[in-house]
């Protein structure tokens, strides 16, 4: 495309494109795909030249991103609950707490009470993740020297909090010992 040329207007068919070959190399929520497709617009409409001229075709787009993303939807392209399954997978498998991926998936677009429910875990679950940030930090069974002082044990406590883990599960992930600890992570990875 030559540099002084103007990409043709967004309408249903070309957002709907854009958003197929977003939706292949990401996983999104319909909120997501709705702000890619928003900023596709936002983008076309800067290149004018005329606003004023250029008003009703963005307009138009703008009004067709519902009908696109409806449309996908129902083709099973895009679903929240399972976006907000497999994210809430591979987040605890990553070390993050509950609260957390709550907090993650409802700034993706997740509905709040969808986000619940995706994350929700048991307590061995949220050990397992817990231990993941443990040996990640090199706090706790990982530590470098074998007995820490209060301080230290507070400061450890403090990051596991700030990570959004419960101190049960806090004191629990630092008091576990490093084979416990191993078993727990590669049971939670499988």
């Amino acid at each position: 495309m030559a540099k002084d040329s103007i990409p043709p207007p967004p309408d249903a068919g070309s957002l709907y494109q854009a958003a197929l070959y977003y939706l292949a190399r990401y996983a999104a929520t319909e909120a997501g795909l709705r702000r890619v497709l928003v900023q596709k617009i936002d983008r076309w409409a800067r290149a004018q030249t005329d606003l004023d001229a250029a008003e009703p075709v963005i307009a138009a787009a703008r009004a067709a991103i519902d009908g696109v993303i409806a449309r996908l939807v129902q083709a099973g392209a895009v679903s929240d609950a399972a976006f907000a399954e497999n994210r809430s997978k591979t987040l605890v498998r990553a070390g993050q707490s509950n609260r957390s991926i709550q907090a993650r998936l409802v700034a993706k677009g997740v509905p709040p009470e969808m986000a619940r429910a995706a994350s929700a875990t048991d307590a061995d679950t949220e050990l397992g993740a817990a231990l993941v940030l443990v040996r990640k930090r090199r706090i706790g069974p990982y530590r470098a020297v074998e007995d820490a002082d209060d301080a230290i044990r507070n400061k450890e406590m403090g990051l596991l909090a700030r990570a959004g883990f419960s101190r049960d599960i806090a004191q629990q992930a630092l008091d576990t010992p490093r084979e416990d600890a191993e078993t727990r992570i590669h049971d939670l990875r499988q």
